[in-house]
């Protein structure tokens, strides 16, 4: 690949390098929402440079770039987003500071960052062999795996009204849990509160009703990939889910990272997804001989309100997953289901093989058998008031770093209902 060098002062050690140039939607205090690209403690602002002329077309991109979404911009297709992409990165290589590089340049930490999709449809997969099997040996120890399950990409269509951004707070939720012990259910709030570790993609191409997206036109149809954390409920949803899946224990919110990382920046970090045993019937078989998973550290760390509060408590790898990207869009839109850019498709819960690759809580204490210790010298079998949880994830491979920056959010107390 070839190698950058920037005038800009870049991190060695920022997710943000010129390998990356990620987009978001930002604004820096005075509430003028934009789009712009990543780089190392800075932002692109991208409304400006399309003011400036820096891609042509400025009124076209000026207006494009001034929205709160990146929507319009992620439907023009990867031959302009891609082309958007290199010149800001041509920009950024100049051999010497441009003239207008103070304006076009914001200080990322100052800056606060919005959702930066619209999220039309949101989907959740089920495509970890070691999250599906785990959670299988806790209520079927003898049949883990239900029979469809290495078959197809299981998934569920979950509420895009409570995807937030990362920084949002989520209180702990209502709902119908059935104690320990009990057969009927009672109402209060959820005491198995859980963080799920995922990697979602962001549809950057529409797709016609009725007409299947086949496994090899997949990655036309995917821009991106964000960070992702689908908070669940693991007692109301225990109780909820047959026969029709998730509900109440699912959809009360689910936090994005702010930084969408297009596909292209994650190509020198392909490698082989695992073997699929038995093979897939035909419409999930890749034929392209490139490695269809990604290989992306992700971490997991839990924060108290107490001096030396944040634990790393597991560190896992999009490696690891048993469906692809590909496959579960390809699987999602078989029946005719149509996509449309800005949908959003999570990969559920990312576990490793070892214990400290778990994906959940639900895992990590093994359904709240094993206490997990963590560094003020509290513990935790599931999330507690006031904890945060922050993820992060960062692909590296021959001095190349790529990464996707955090995902957070803390636990609010449960909305004071009357009874």
């Amino acid at each position: 690949m070839q190698t950058f060098t920037s005038w800009l002062p870049i991190p060695a050690d920022s997710d943000f390098s010129l390998y990356n140039l990620p987009f978001g939607i930002f604004h820096t205090g005075d509430g003028k929402a934009r789009a712009g690209i990543a780089i190392g403690d800075h932002i692109v602002d991208l409304a400006t440079a399309a003011d400036a002329g820096l891609f042509g077309k400025r009124r076209f991109f000026k207006k494009i770039f001034g929205q709160n979404t990146l929507n319009d911009f992620i439907a023009l297709g990867k031959p302009v987003t891609s082309r958007i992409r290199r010149k800001v990165q041509d920009w950024l290589t100049r051999a010497e500071a441009p003239e207008n590089a103070a304006r076009l340049l914001a200080d990322r930490h100052q800056a606060t960052m919005l959702l930066p999709v619209r999220v039309g449809n949101y989907t959740d997969f089920y495509s970890s062999i070691e999250h599906a099997t785990n959670v299988g040996k806790m209520f079927r120890p003898d049949n883990p795996l239900l029979p469809n399950w290495r078959w197809l990409p299981v998934g569920y269509h979950g509420r895009a009204s409570s995807v937030v951004v990362s920084g949002t707070p989520i209180r702990r939720p209502w709902g119908q849990i059935v104690p320990k012990g009990q057969e009927s259910p009672v109402f209060a709030p959820s005491r198995q509160l859980d963080f799920e570790l995922e990697m979602a993609f962001v549809i950057g191409k529409d797709s016609a009703l009725g007409e299947p997206v086949s496994i090899d036109k997949a990655e036309d149809h995917i821009f991106g990939l964000a960070l992702f954390n689908d908070w669940s409920a693991r007692d109301i949803q225990r109780w909820e889910y047959v026969p029709l899946g998730p509900f109440l224990g699912k959809n009360f919110g689910s936090s994005m990272s702010p930084w969408i990382v297009p596909l292209e920046a994650l190509k020198p970090f392909r490698v082989k997804s695992p073997k699929q045993i038995p093979a897939p019937l035909s419409y999930l078989q890749h034929t392209a001989r490139i490695g269809q998973n990604y290989d992306i550290s992700l971490e997991v760390s839990v924060k108290t309100g107490k001096i030396n509060g944040e634990t790393v408590i597991s560190r896992s790898n999009t490696k690891y997953l048993y469906w692809s990207m590909a496959q579960q869009l390809a699987h999602h839109t078989v029946n005719g289901c149509n996509v449309c850019a800005g949908d959003l498709m999570a990969s559920g819960t990312i576990s490793g093989p070892q214990a400290g690759s778990y994906g959940s809580m639900l895992e990590l204490s093994w359904g709240g058998q094993r206490p997990v210790e963590l560094n003020d010298g509290s513990s935790r079998t599931f999330l507690a008031d006031g904890d945060t949880v922050t993820m992060r994830a960062v692909a590296e491979r021959g001095g190349i770093r790529v990464g996707f920056g955090e995902v957070s959010g803390m636990i609010l107390p449960p909305f004071e209902l009357q009874q």
